[in-house]
Parts: structure tokens; C-alpha cells; sequence
């Protein structure tokens, strides 16, 4: 999955659709690395797969969005509406789950329906669901569409949510170790760009980042990962992403009550963050986009 090159290393990038076909990818070693939901990783861990979390995607970035003449004002009004989430095994899941349980309502007072959620703001679109939660830009793809809106970003129910995680193979950690070293250090530094303690230039780095990211990468119009990373700009962080062991205590501890997860691990069985970088000393990106995004190549 890696070319070396003059400048470091080439991380080929591949995209998937849903979580399933990348599950099985990363089992069979066809990916050495991926994002992937939190739960899912710890799933695969108490499974057997050998695999660690190293580090994090993002904080925040979701939300729960339902159609723009839906009645609903608050969550408890979801009540007896279909909801769809990515899946039983994401942090969405859990924080539904969560927040029924803080609100007092029985845990089966909303249906949840799982959907890749690539096809949620088409099911919102034709009322075949009454709201979704999902990563973006899911959601934003609904308020440009002009039919959702946004109910909750995930930052209000759940302070520095955490969704996805960098998974690793156990064999890349043990034989590799500098190769994961140099991968966690780019997203980091990637992080502290998109996140410039300037806010004019956070702004702008994120608008060169839609453009380069939506045309070469995920092949989506670049005004709407604008949307995203700008619309507020607090909409999605990408500092501070170091696993954090009290939260992920809360996650396993969530997952295991809700019988997602079938026994409970420790931190350390299933993170590895000894990969995390000093933020203070990390060289900051100067060079972005980088040639071989300029040229629309490398990716695949």
C-alpha cells in the first residue's frame, strides 16, 4: 500500500462506500491502515483481528439531521420516528443510545435502522426516515440540497466527539514502526493546517483543501466540503487527536452495555499511542497541495 519516494512516503489512498467491504479489506490485508469507526475497531480486537487504534481522524464532524419541516425541536420528539444510523458497531449508534438513557426514554422509543450513509439524504429526501446521524458530508449534502437541516451537531450532545479512528495492522506496528510513525505524524501535522491558530488562514487552508480533496479524492463538488469545514468552522476539528483513554473507557464501557461489544477490554489491548507526535516541535505544512494532488494523481 506504500510507494517510497525522495520526499517520504506515497500513502495510496483507496476509497470504500460502507463499513463492511472495508472491514473485511483490513482482515484480509488488502489495507495495512484506515479510517474506521471506534466501536468497530474494538469489535475486531475482541475478535481476534490484530489490529490497534494509533491515533484519530477527527474531533466532532457529525450530526443529527432531519427533514426541514420536520416538527422535531428537540431530541426527546424523536420519539417513535425511524432514524438511520451507519451502523451497530459506530459512535452514532452509541450516542443515540446514550442520549436515551440520559433523556430518561426507553431504549426502544426510536427505531434505528441501519443505511451506508452515502444513501441517508436520499432516504430523508423521499421521507423514507424521519432523521439521520452520520459524519459528514452527509449532513451538509441535505441542507445545500434544501430539504434537512441540522437537529444537533454532535459537539452539542457530546463535547469533542470521536468517530473515526487510524487502525493500523498489529504486523505494520511490529515490522514498520517508522512507517506508522511518518503516517500519524503527516495527519498531524495535516491537523494543525486545517486548524491555523489564525482563524482568516484556518478558513482559507480548509477552502484549498475542499478543492483539492473533492476533485482529486472523493470526487464530490469542493462547495460542499467548504460547507463542512467552514459552516461553522467548529463544525469539525482536527487537533487534539491523541486516543483518549478516559473517553474510550466510556465508549467500551457504552458498548459493552449495549451489547455491541461482547466483552470488556482494556485501553491498552486495543490503542497504541505511542505514535502521537509533539505537536509544539511538528514541522508545519507549507507545501499543500502537494504535486502529485496538483496534478490529480496518486490517487486511486
Amino acid at each position: 500500500m506504500t510507494q517510497h519516494a525522495q520526499g517520504g512516503t506515497h500513502f495510496q489512498p483507496e476509497r470504500f462506500g460502507d463499513f463492511p467491504t472495508m472491514k473485511e479489506a483490513l482482515i484480509a490485508r488488502k489495507l495495512d491502515a484506515t479510517f474506521m469507526i471506534v466501536p468497530l475497531a474494538m469489535k475486531l480486537v475482541a475478535d481476534g483481528v490484530p489490529v490497534k487504534i494509533v491515533y484519530l481522524g477527527h474531533r466532532d464532524g457529525s450530526a443529527l439531521t432531519v427533514a426541514i419541516d420536520s416538527p422535531v425541536k428537540d431530541f426527546t420528539e424523536l420519539a417513535g420516528k425511524r432514524v438511520a444510523i451507519p451502523s451497530r458497531y459506530s459512535n452514532q449508534h452509541l450516542l443515540m443510545r446514550r442520549m436515551m438513557k440520559l433523556r430518561g426514554m426507553d431504549q426502544g422509543s426510536i427505531e434505528l435502522v441501519e443505511m451506508p450513509p452515502p444513501e441517508m439524504p436520499g432516504a430523508l429526501a423521499a421521507k423514507a426516515i424521519e432523521g439521520y446521524i452520520v459524519g459528514e458530508p452527509h449532513n451538509a449534502k441535505a441542507e445545500l440540497g434544501g430539504y434537512g437541516r441540522v437537529l444537533y451537531f454532535m459537539k452539542d450532545l457530546w463535547p469533542q466527539f470521536i468517530s473515526c479512528g487510524l487502525v493500523v495492522r498489529q504486523e505494520v506496528i511490529n515490522e514498520r514502526p517508522e512507517l506508522v510513525q511518518e503516517l500519524v505524524r503527516g495527519i498531524a501535522a495535516s491537523g494543525l493546517w486545517l486548524d491555523d491558530d489564525d482563524e482568516a488562514l484556518a478558513i482559507e487552508h480548509r477552502r484549498r483543501a475542499s478543492e483539492v480533496v473533492g476533485k482529486v479524492f472523493y470526487n464530490q463538488d469542493p462547495k460542499l466540503l467548504e460547507h463542512v469545514l467552514t459552516k461553522p468552522l467548529e463544525r469539525v476539528s482536527y487537533s487534539n487527536l491523541v486516543p483518549p483513554k478516559a473517553t474510550f473507557d466510556e465508549i467500551m464501557d457504552l458498548a459493552v452495555e449495549m451489547n455491541v461489544i461482547g466483552r470488556r477490554m482494556a485501553f491498552e489491548e486495543y490503542c497504541d499511542t505511542r505514535f502521537a507526535p509533539d505537536l509544539g516541535v511538528l514541522p508545519r505544512v507549507t507545501n499543500f497541495p502537494p504535486p502529485p494532488a496538483a496534478s490529480g494523481t496518486g490517487a486511486k
